[in-house]
């Protein structure tokens, strides 16, 4: 799979060459090592643009990809629902707990944050769940400030709300309810999963082509990395 095939590479060109680099450095040898290093980047980065993109997957139904949600940390998927503004941030549930991916490297526990907004109120509700390919389940509730423009969430400064496995189970079913009837549910593990495939790949990308600036002291030429095709071109989450 793309991010366990991902990984081997990023290891291999950030731990690897720093090892050999030290074992063969003298003072007379940076531009050697500087050509060696921007080679094997260079490597890396095109090895990685050839990898065949994750399957195309299409939006939720009732969803759209926020613009330039590849490249911030900020909400991927937004929806209106009556009167209300619906939107979605992930990460992999590995981020924040031991790495519990399949042997093969498939994602397959994802960390969402949903926020359900109303007009003319200045706080929202925000919900913090595990999403798998078969189930979602909900670890807190809250009732917090909006999110800022940049999709960033604000520490509460006053009380938010008890913690969810302290709720009656009738009053946890009702919250899981409420959610589902806003569309959001283990449907949205497909989509969800392969943006985040894509998301690293780009990230995986960007980092190769910024370490090789810097180290070349200048911007690298189109030639030399542009020219290698991205595999998230062919995704759905074009525009994202």
């Amino acid at each position: 799979m793309l991010r366990k095939t991902l990984a081997a590479i990023a290891e291999g060109c950030i731990y690897q060459p720093w090892r050999m680099i030290s074992q063969r450095h003298s003072s007379g040898a940076s531009s050697t090592v500087n050509t060696l290093l921007l080679r094997s980047l260079k490597d890396h980065y095109v090895e990685v643009s050839n990898m065949a993109p994750p399957p195309k997957v299409s939006a939720p139904a009732n969803f759209t990809i926020l613009k330039g949600a590849l490249d911030s940390n900020g909400p991927v998927l937004k929806r209106t629902y009556k009167n209300e503004e619906i939107s979605i941030s992930v990460m992999r549930l590995a981020n924040l707990a031991s790495d519990e991916d399949d042997d093969d490297g498939r994602i397959n526990q994802l960390f969402v944050h949903i926020e359900v907004a109303k007009p003319k109120l200045d706080y929202s509700m925000h919900f913090l769940c595990g999403l798998y390919p078969d189930a979602l389940g909900i670890h807190s509730v809250a009732l917090r400030p909006k999110l800022s423009q940049d999709g960033f969430l604000f520490m509460p400064n006053k009380y938010s709300g008890p913690l969810f496995e302290h709720l009656d189970e009738a009053t946890r079913d009702a919250f899981h309810n409420y959610i589902e009837e806003r569309g959001i549910d283990e449907n949205l593990f497909p989509f969800l999963q392969a943006w985040l495939y894509l998301k690293y790949h780009r990230n995986l990308m960007r980092y190769f082509r910024t370490v090789a600036k810097f180290i070349n002291g200048s911007e690298m030429s189109k030639a030399t990395y542009d020219s290698a095709p991205s595999a998230g071109e062919s995704m759905t989450a074009k525009g994202a």
